[in-house]
């Protein structure tokens, strides 16, 4: 199993809660001890993981990005399969509530959409190989944990998975400015799939061919969309508000 770095309190955190076998070493900035560095590293002491104070220009050796004085090193996790989700919803009771974004390459937009997919409840998101963010470092640091918790799935064809989620009963809810419905007239309780397009560029033609329902994001200023992470954001929790009632 290969190894990489993770960096930021939230997200090394989530691995040292969710999955601490993964963690191989940890490197703390010099000169911090408050109440988190402590139970960290009380932790990782439990746990026999090596630890280590080092200055910040070392951390900034290791990552490009904003660390917050911490840096980790991992064995990467697992990664879900199609097979693995699909077989997931069919055992499950609840109904599936997933988020797909077609081709969103942006690693901060990615790691943001993650936190917001936990927050409210989103079971996987789903993105596809190719055009894509992958789940690096700075994804993982946006995410502030919930990289460790919701399943980023990568699947080969999208359209084609899509169809194989509507076999199995889900409604496919896609976004697009030129919709005639809006996010406040579609139906989000049952079994559904939010579709978010790429940043500029919106969503595929076949990924828009493949949505039950296509929706838009009532806009009432001057601007004429939001940024990806943020519709993504109004959406999901229009669904979770739905959901909840």
């Amino acid at each position: 199993m290969s190894e990489q770095f993770i960096f930021g309190w939230h997200a090394v955190e989530a691995v040292l809660r969710q999955e601490p076998a993964r963690l191989q070493q940890v490197w703390i900035q010099h000169g911090r001890q408050d109440k988190r560095v402590q139970s960290v590293t009380g932790t990782l002491d439990s746990l026999g993981v090596g630890w280590q104070l080092v200055h910040r220009k070392e951390l900034d050796k290791r990552v490009a990005g904003v660390h917050q004085g911490v840096v980790a090193l991992v064995a990467e996790s697992r990664e879900w399969t199609e097979d693995d989700l699909l077989q997931s919803l069919a055992a499950q009771e609840e109904p599936p509530f997933l988020l797909i974004l077609d081709g969103v390459t942006d690693p901060h937009n990615l790691g943001a959409c993650l936190r917001t997919a936990d927050a409210a409840g989103v079971q996987a998101v789903i993105i596809p190989k190719d055009k894509s963010a992958s789940l690096s470092p700075t994804v993982r640091k946006v995410a502030s944990g919930a990289a460790e918790t919701v399943p980023l799935v990568r699947v080969t064809n999208l359209a084609r998975f899509m169809r194989q989620l509507r076999d199995q009963g889900v409604w496919l809810i896609g976004t697009a400015g030129d919709a005639g419905s809006t996010l406040y007239q579609a139906d989000f309780k049952g079994s559904v799939a939010l579709v978010m397009g790429a940043e500029g560029k919106g969503m595929r033609r076949l990924t828009r061919e493949h949505c039950d329902l296509l929706i838009n994001i009532p806009m009432q200023g001057q601007v004429d969309s939001l940024n990806v992470s943020v519709a993504t954001g109004v959406c999901l929790y229009e669904a979770l508000r739905q959901r909840l009632a």
